[in-house]
């Protein structure tokens, strides 16, 4: 996640914070000296950093935070309260007009943001809400921007209009308009042209798409790994033709993040989403809560609760666990496991939101997890039979052999697999009367 280096820093901070009895001024001013240096590294704007520290300082510093019975987590308290604020407060949503009505939102960033990318996962977020959505190809500069377009609303099973890169994008937008009124659909969503900066000749003719059309919502599309320039291109493309809100995308690089702490901040506009990958369902709506609980290293429990009931069938989930008690877990089970941890993002991305796996820690597990493996895991599996799959106890020698050919691996690994797979289930039988027993002597209770 972007904010690595800035949560281990704040969690450093605020573990010598917990260890203190009573807090002093002296220790409040020297904690937040460090949260400062943390945050202006982390590319938030120093205006935003100042006022931020100022607000926290004049909460803090107080009778009942000094004298509490916890200083430590007051002051913990009080800075996730102020991240929260600075970046919104609450999540905010697109805001589309009702019914049959249609909304116009035009889509509007620098080259290189991931614009057009972005606008494929807005519309497959609104169809996923019962809207009809049309994609509309107004950049008729950038010769592969059509095509990708294109590509990218039949991958998500949305109608693209276009016109080619002959016609002027006014007269384009123009002519979406009218097709999403003869075809029912109630959002059109305008692939504007992007720049490699931000120049005259680009604002103007959003300014002119906005004068012959009447959009609804103007959506700018920032790459969160460009720090602080990302807050100057919002506060320039806000003031020029004005925004209704921004897209964050590549939060899950390697930046430093600090576009995100500043944008409300400093241009006055929410954060309606962040995009968290390449995949055109890597697109999170921002909650300010959320987010700030991540960077302080406590997780962020209510995304992953909604991952998992997007991606996991319940019945099927509840079928798991029978199988796990009685172990009668079988290959085809393990497989599908596999499958719903990738359908939520992959191991990587489900730890991340676990509380305290912020930060260093984050990495160091991830150097533990080899994807690699996990693929030939997957072809092992795949190159069994069904058979072979729900009785692994018929895998004999010759069966091995011929599953290590057919997953292009060595039969030691299948061996390994195997094994694995039968001692975790040898545990999963004993675990009910072992848990039985732990609770009879009062230590432990059986969870079902």
């Amino acid at each position: 996640m972007a904010f690595e280096s800035l949560s281990d820093k704040l969690q450093n901070v605020f573990k010598n914070l917990r260890g203190k009895g009573k807090l002093s001024e002296a220790d409040v001013k020297t904690a937040l000296k460090e949260v400062k240096m943390a945050l202006l590294e982390a590319d938030v704007s120093f205006k935003v950093v100042k006022q931020f520290i100022k607000s926290v300082q004049e909460r803090a510093v107080g009778a009942e935070v000094m004298n509490g019975l916890n200083p430590g987590q007051m002051v913990i308290k009080i800075v996730n309260e102020e991240l929260i604020s600075l970046m919104g407060s609450e999540m905010t949503e697109i805001a589309l007009k009702p019914g049959g009505e249609i909304t116009v939102i035009m889509m509007v960033g620098l080259q290189g943001a991931g614009k057009t990318t972005t606008t494929a996962k807005i519309a497959a977020k609104l169809k996923s809400k019962g809207r009809v959505p049309l994609l509309t190809a107004c950049d008729v500069y950038r010769p592969a921007a059509i095509q990708q377009l294109q590509i990218n609303g039949e991958r998500v099973g949305v109608e693209v209009f276009s016109m080619g890169d002959k016609q002027n994008p006014v007269n384009i937008a123009k002519a979406a308009i009218e097709h999403a009124k003869a075809h029912n659909m109630n959002v059109v969503i305008l692939d504007t042209a992007g720049r490699l900066h931000v120049d005259e000749d680009m604002m103007n003719e959003l300014v002119q798409i906005k004068e012959a059309v009447n959009v609804d919502q103007t959506i700018l599309v920032v790459d969160a790994m460009t720090g602080q320039d990302a807050v100057n291109v919002s506060e320039r493309f806000n003031d020029k033709i004005g925004i209704d809100g921004v897209i964050l995308t590549k939060l899950d690089g390697d930046s430093r993040g600090g576009a995100a702490l500043s944008i409300k901040a400093t241009c006055g506009k929410p954060i309606l989403y962040a995009g968290m990958g390449e995949k055109l369902s890597d697109l999170e709506p921002f909650y300010p809560d959320r987010m700030a609980s991540r960077i302080l290293g406590m997780g962020d429990v209510m995304t992953l609760i909604e991952k998992a009931q997007a991606n996991v069938d319940e019945a099927k989930a509840k079928e798991m666990e029978q199988k796990l008690k009685k172990a009668t877990f079988g290959f085809d089970d393990y497989l599908e496991s596999m499958q719903q941890m990738k359908n939520m993002g992959g191991i990587s991305s489900i730890l991340s939101m676990m509380p305290g796996m912020g930060g260093s820690k984050m990495k160091e597990i991830e150097g533990m997890i080899d994807e690699k493996a996990l693929a030939r895991t997957e072809a092992i599996i795949l190159s069994m039979t069904p058979q072979e799959r729900s009785n692994p106890e018929i895998l004999n020698p010759s069966r091995k052999k011929r599953i290590a050919a057919g997953s292009g691996v060595d039969i030691n690994e299948v061996n390994r697999l195997v094994k694995q797979f039968e001692q975790s289930r040898k545990m999963m039988k004993q675990l009910p009367g072992m848990m039985g027993q732990m609770g009879k002597r009062g230590r432990f209770k059986l969870p079902f």
